[in-house]
């Protein structure tokens, strides 16, 4: 089973036990989040993209530690003209593990139909 979750703004493609790293969540480590899904694949099943089926799925996740990425070196430099700056970066990053994808209540929606069919 994987999913599609987006976390703030950005998509990724998760599967339970994986570990990503996600821009700075304002969580403490050892709390779980919960992902919003965009998209769900249970085993040996469809893709599941409607919006009604999705309200209905689960993704969550520990938070396992904040992290700093790479130091990125940003370099101007304007040929003939003496210009050079000279500046850095470093993303700041949380650790995510996921711990559950679920999707619960998938029948009773089956069911719901057929009586709302009859009205």
């Amino acid at each position: 089973m994987y999913a599609v979750v987006r976390v703030q703004g950005k998509q990724y493609r998760v599967a339970e036990g994986q570990q990503l790293l996600v821009d700075r969540l304002h969580a403490e480590p050892g709390e779980r989040v919960e992902l919003e899904p965009l998209l769900v694949r249970p085993d040996g099943g469809d893709v599941v993209l409607d919006a009604k089926a999705l309200a209905k799925a689960r993704v969550e996740a520990v938070v396992k530690q904040h992290e700093r990425g790479p130091k990125l070196r940003i370099l101007k430099f304007k040929p003939k003209k003496g210009y050079k700056r000279r500046t850095g970066f470093r993303a700041e990053l949380t650790r995510l593990e996921v711990t559950k994808i679920a999707m619960t209540g998938t029948r009773s929606s089956k069911s719901e139909k057929k009586q709302g069919d009859g009205s």
